[in-house]
């Protein structure tokens, strides 16, 4: 099934150079880009988007990086993308992570782990939405 998930590239990607490596993976996965942007979050903007991990001992630390600097968001297409990129990204922590997929080749820790993706198709909606207009959604 066709569905959409969202990818951010996070600021330790974007800072280390790394973003043209996690498109050159998608595009090998065959993954269809239907919007792109490059954002630098706020702390506010990172509290809205991260609001439901408020009161976990980790909101404080991953909504500073967050907003710490530059991230590019990412609208993917495909059929069953939402898993199929939670396979690419790989486990949280890169320690955990299988050999291959980004977390393991360039993660330095649980929260400067390069990249975020949507957790399920809602996830996906919701946050695609957070950052992507319509009019900016390439496609049906």
């Amino acid at each position: 099934m066709n569905e959409r998930t969202l990818s951010i590239i996070k600021p330790d990607g974007v800072q280390s150079g790394l973003v043209g490596e996690v498109i050159k993976r998608f595009e090998k996965a065959g993954f269809k880009i239907v919007a792109m942007k490059m954002v630098h979050l706020s702390k506010e903007q990172a509290n809205e988007f991260y609001a439901a991990h408020k009161g976990r001992s980790y909101f404080e630390g991953l909504t500073d990086f967050m907003s710490s600097g530059p991230s590019v968001v990412v609208a993917l297409e495909g059929q069953n993308i939402v898993s199929k990129y939670r396979e690419m990204m790989g486990a949280t922590d890169p320690v955990q992570a299988a050999e291959g997929t980004i977390r393991k080749a360039y993660a330095t820790d649980g929260r400067q782990n390069v990249v975020h993706g949507s957790d399920s198709r809602e996830t996906a909606a919701f946050e695609i939405g957070y950052f992507f207009s319509a009019f900016e959604l390439v496609g049906p």
